[in-house]
């Protein structure tokens, strides 16, 4: 399927009273998440997040509201009356949508509840999408499900999973300056913009998702500075506070006729792309900068995806904390990627993708391939950086997780800059959502295992042997790591030195994600 244009290839003066009028259409309507929700209903709104389009296309048929309108334009792709179009967009009209480029010339008959009106279709997806403070409108290319067939190469992918996992996963600290690297259609630009005191730098290979990231600022009153080249080539020499990818990490095979989507397929082999990325990014971070990726590492016979990644970080100087999310064989990966572009299963296009998958994972030596969240951090004292590559399963954690994130780093420093007598000096104190879990045999006097559990963060489940769980249930704030030591030796009849080896190693581990936590000093402190 050949390219739409993408809307607002430029917005110029003249763009910006449209591109005002659209935006009240938009606030008027309420064209908001919640509304589409109210308007679709719960299942048809549930079905169309799994890219089930019929339960919404059935609803919006014949509703007059200005968000069924919307929807079934700009988010279904499918024809709509130029009354009711024009009716959910009083100021900014027909000519001005098609001004705009969001909307293609009149034709009438595709519509069977209105054969013989004047139709106009959408050229792109436009969505509300937002946080616990922001409304914002996302515009991208029409998903594979509304223009009824694969994605162009060129395609600019709207809001997804990796795309709401990375903006929920980044530290929503006060910047002076902050980059989206490879920014596709703006949406981590969006968020960056409202903690950044400087317009945020957007940078990304592709033209056409530099003209929509455009389009998105202007419609969301949001000052970008827009940078076109491949990943750090545009900001070159320069420094910032934050710096957030979601970049083309998909592993994909090289040669042949396969397609490569410009939105997940970097060009490289394997995971170089973001291997090198890793490795190249802290000369951009600023003293105590913050680095947040996505990224996915592919793994050999019996390799352990934290050698691997030990690898990629080795030489930078930076602080790491990697978080392993997910693990698929290559064969459930490929059948993922090679549906990715809107490939239906079976199809003889869909095995010719899948078997060059699977044959270049083969020729490689590769089993597995790891997703995870990359956060990176450049010291600013004298020291040697810090590296923590933690797995976590793929359930549920806290939303967002942002502030569970700079916690962590926060935590991991403070731990990092203090000796373990320093440590034994703090008075600790259990989180408040942390329980403990004892489980054994009924009637038995003991249990089997003591768990303590985090309700927030990561939610981690750290099993404890009777010791440790009787320095944690002490942990009330009142006394220092180093007195409550000296009673638990007292009580197991050993040294203060021998219980304080084994309960060191448990506070750093509790410390690090927020399970323990210094209690603030006593007015006698």
């Amino acid at each position: 399927m050949p390219d739409q244009p993408t809307p607002a290839q430029s917005t110029s003066p003249l763009d910006a009273t449209l591109i005002a009028g659209l935006r009240q259409d938009l606030v008027q309507a309420p064209y908001t998440v919640e509304r589409i929700e109210e308007v679709l209903g719960v299942r048809a709104h549930a079905a169309l997040h799994r890219d089930q389009p019929l339960l919404a296309e059935q609803v919006t048929r014949a509703s007059n509201d200005p968000v069924a309108t919307l929807v079934r334009c700009f988010v279904l792709g499918l024809p709509v009356t130029e009354a009711k179009l024009a009716a959910a967009t009083p100021r900014t009209g027909l000519r001005g949508l098609a001004d705009l480029a969001l909307i293609t010339g009149a034709s009438t008959g595709d519509d069977s509840d209105h054969p013989t009106e004047s139709q106009r279709k959408a050229t792109c997806d436009l969505r509300p999408y937002g946080d616990e403070r922001h409304t914002w409108w996302i515009a991208s290319d029409l998903s594979a499900s509304a223009i009824g067939g694969p994605l162009p190469t060129s395609h600019v992918l709207g809001v997804g999973g990796a795309s709401t996992t990375l903006a929920s996963w980044t530290p929503r600290i006060n910047v002076d300056r902050a980059l989206d690297l490879g920014t596709g259609c703006g949406v981590q630009a969006l968020h960056l913009a409202g903690h950044c005191a400087s317009p945020v730098v957007v940078t990304d290979l592709s033209e056409r998702a530099l003209a929509y990231a455009r389009f998105t600022a202007a419609l969301n009153e949001v000052d970008l500075e827009f940078r076109t080249g491949s990943l750090l080539e545009p900001v070159a020499g320069e420094e910032f506070d934050l710096i957030v990818s979601n970049p083309p990490f998909v592993i994909t095979p090289r040669g042949g006729d396969l397609p490569l989507y410009e939105y997940r397929d970097g060009g490289a082999t394997g995971d170089a792309l973001v291997a090198d990325l890793v490795h190249e990014i802290g000369v951009h971070l600023r003293p105590g900068g913050i680095a947040q990726l996505l990224g996915n590492w592919e793994l050999g016979s019996g390799e352990d995806w934290r050698e691997r990644l030990s690898g990629w970080l080795e030489g930078t100087g930076l602080d790491a904390w990697v978080v392993q999310r997910e693990e698929q064989d290559v064969a459930e990966y490929a059948e993922t990627w090679a549906r990715d572009g809107g490939q239906q299963a079976e199809t003889a296009d869909f095995r010719r993708l899948y078997a060059a998958w699977l044959a270049d994972f083969d020729a490689r030596g590769i089993e597995r391939v790891g997703f995870g969240i990359v956060t990176l951090q450049r010291p600013t004292a004298d020291r040697m950086p810090w590296l923590d590559l933690t797995e976590a399963s793929s359930g549920p954690v806290a939303s967002p997780m942002g502030p569970s994130v700079l916690a962590g780093l926060r935590a991991r420093t403070w731990l990092a800059e203090h000796t373990d007598d320093e440590l034994l000096d703090v008075r600790w104190q259990v989180e408040q959502d942390v329980t403990e879990e004892r489980i054994g045999r009924p009637g038995a006097l003991d249990p089997q295992v003591i768990q303590v559990r985090q309700g927030g963060g990561l939610r981690r489940v750290v099993r404890l042997d009777t010791l440790a769980a009787g320095f944690v249930g002490a942990c009330d704030g009142d006394l220092t790591a180093r007195q409550l030591c000296a009673g638990l030796a007292v009580l197991t009849q050993t040294t203060p030195e021998t219980v304080q080896a084994q309960v060191l190693a448990v506070v750093r581990d509790l410390a690090k994600d927020g399970l323990l936590r210094a209690a603030a000093p006593s007015p006698a402190d």
